[in-house]
């Protein structure tokens, strides 16, 4: 029953942390120095590519990247029965994205769709295996709730 709980816990702060790291993530373009074309970093190196400068290609990908990550952890903490609906959004970011990371001028607006669709399934298969995952401990959260609530004032039985 601890496991459960700290697991719990690690798992709602890590959440918390990288809601609370969001706007800081839209700001980390603010880092890189103006009109770089190419920009090396410990995890390899950053072309602007169709954006020219590494600078405009950070600022334009973590600007659909914020709300994409925003929606999935909307998506996989949430209990409701519209869930599914956020679905739609989440796969207009994903398509987004891809349309800033895949710069080439020849496939803009073209076939984006086909491309993208194999990629969409992956990420929405994953997506919903993760939110099984987690309507357990949400529908634990609440059924804990429940419970204390009814602990603390019983109701009377006619």
């Amino acid at each position: 029953m601890k496991n459960r709980k700290r697991r719990s816990l690690f798992l709602g702060s890590i959440i918390i942390l990288l809601i609370i790291s969001t706007p800081y993530l839209l700001y980390i373009y603010r880092v890189i120095p103006d009109e770089l074309e190419t920009y090396e970093t410990f995890f390899g190196t950053l072309k602007g590519g169709y954006y020219i400068s590494v600078q405009s290609f950070i600022y334009t990908f973590l600007g659909k990247f914020v709300p994409f990550l925003l929606l999935i952890i909307w998506f996989i903490t949430n209990k409701h029965w519209w869930v599914h609906s956020l679905i739609i959004p989440i796969s207009v970011y994903l398509f987004q994205l891809i349309a800033v990371v895949n710069d080439s001028e020849e496939f803009v607006d073209e076939v984006e769709f086909i491309y993208t669709v194999p990629i969409a399934v992956i990420i929405m298969t994953v997506l919903y295996f993760l939110r099984s995952k987690m309507s357990i401990y949400i529908h634990a959260v609440d059924l804990k709730k429940e419970m204390e609530e009814n602990m603390k004032n019983p109701q009377k039985i006619n």
